[in-house]
């Protein structure tokens, strides 16, 4: 295996609070001081990034992951451990870091390439197709006082991935802009990673995560709680969150056969008993089918005790975890009332095929309401996978297959 970009070994960082400034000074040159109170940010985060390889810090708002980049980035000393990297490194942190308000996004531009150590000479070079991936227009010549926190972005982004690095690093500043530079944004990602960048970043969008990530790391109160492929993580980290309503929730995981992670998660009031996938001409359980066949999602629950209410879920998934469908009989008003334990409910669900060639993860759900994250009953991610082929319609690509054909006119 090729030499790591980044290694971070034991990192910790803690912050204290002193009585008196005079405390918080001696302790600059080594003196004895006791902190009136500490705070452990960061405790003990260790691993190994590669080049060509993604990894994504993700969490609860407060669990340490923006303290950890600044501190691989070198904006923050680690109280314990210590960051190795070789190569040059972009960061883009806070909006504004390492910018002046008065400047205009020209000057910024060179002032912030300097700062990431490229000579004059390389950003007047480098100065046009930045202010042409920015598209900022006659706003790359006004002050930065001026500009929205989305050009801001731009702006940030655009200086930072001028030239490829060997480790990029990116805290949530994207989410900020429009979904077009997002989207303009992430494809330079993927094209810096198949270059062989590394990349370290953090998100709260888990379809981003899903896509692009090799890794995912789950950090909750300073420390790593789970590292592992994207899809395992993020269901655990998603079943995680519904598991802080109830404490009687639990989550289980294991790896299918077929490659597919499911996740089972929930307080089990209501349990599914049987899911199938039919054709509905034969009534027939299928794990293959074709684009435009006529399916049934046939679902079996079991009430285990009291309920007061049950909403039914589905979601269809991709290969890389892309939402293709999704719904339940909360927005469809068939929310059932008054359940009794030993009841059993079927729901079936037909519909037409108009998935492109491709594997598919189906998830259920069964909640009170029109969400997971109050009562979740059973949650189980790509229970049942199924495959689609295309055999009766002309060639096509994507995950849709769209009721469309050309009328041609000649003049």
């Amino acid at each position: 295996m090729r030499e790591p970009i980044l290694e971070v070994d034991g990192v910790g960082k803690t912050y204290a609070t002193f009585k008196s400034n005079l405390a918080r000074f001696a302790t600059w040159f080594g003196l004895p001081a006791r902190p009136f109170h500490q705070f452990i940010a960061v405790e003990d985060i260790s691993f190994a990034l590669h080049p060509g390889e993604v990894l994504a810090l993700i969490g609860p708002n407060g669990s340490g992951k923006s303290t950890l980049l600044k501190v691989i980035a070198g904006i923050v000393r680690p109280t314990t451990g210590k960051v190795s990297m070789r190569g040059r490194v972009s960061a883009i942190l806070e909006l504004g870091l390492g910018m002046i308000s008065e400047f205009t996004g020209r000057q910024n531009a060179y002032h912030v390439g300097g700062l990431m150590g490229f000579s004059a000479a390389e950003l007047h070079a480098l100065l046009p197709s930045i202010e042409q991936f920015a598209e900022l227009g006659e706003f790359f010549d006004q002050p930065l006082r001026l500009y929205s926190s989305g050009m801001q972005a731009r702006l940030a982004f655009s200086v930072a991935t001028a030239a490829r690095p060997d480790l990029l690093i990116v805290d949530e500043v994207l989410s900020v802009g429009d979904n077009y530079f997002q989207h303009k944004s992430f494809d330079r990602i993927r094209k810096f990673k198949s270059q062989g960048t590394a990349i370290l970043f953090v998100s709260h969008n888990m379809g981003d995560v899903r896509a692009l990530c090799d890794r995912v790391m789950l950090l909750d109160s300073g420390k790593c709680v789970r590292d592992g492929p994207a899809d395992a993580v993020v269901d655990f980290y998603n079943a995680k969150v519904a598991e802080r309503q109830s404490v009687d929730s639990t989550i289980e995981q294991q790896r299918r056969q077929s490659g597919w992670m499911l996740t089972r998660s929930g307080t089990f009031e209501a349990v599914v008993r049987m899911l199938s996938l039919l054709d509905e001409q034969t009534g027939e359980p299928v794990s293959t089918v074709t684009v435009g066949q006529r399916l049934i999602i046939k679902l079996l629950v079991s009430i285990n005790r009291d309920i007061s209410a049950l909403v039914v879920g589905y979601m269809i998934r991709d290969r890389t975890g892309h939402i293709v469908w999704g719904t339940n009989t909360w927005h469809t008003k068939q929310s059932l009332r008054g359940l009794r334990e030993g009841e059993e409910v079927e729901f079936l669900l037909p519909f037409t095929c108009s998935l492109g060639p491709g594997s598919y993860g189906l998830t259920h759900a069964l909640t009170d309401k029109e969400h997971h994250l109050i009562s979740n009953y059973e949650w189980v991610d790509n229970n049942l996978v199924f495959d689609v082929v295309n055999f009766t319609k002309p060639y096509f690509i994507g995950s849709v297959c769209l009721d469309a054909e050309f009328h041609i006119m000649r003049a």
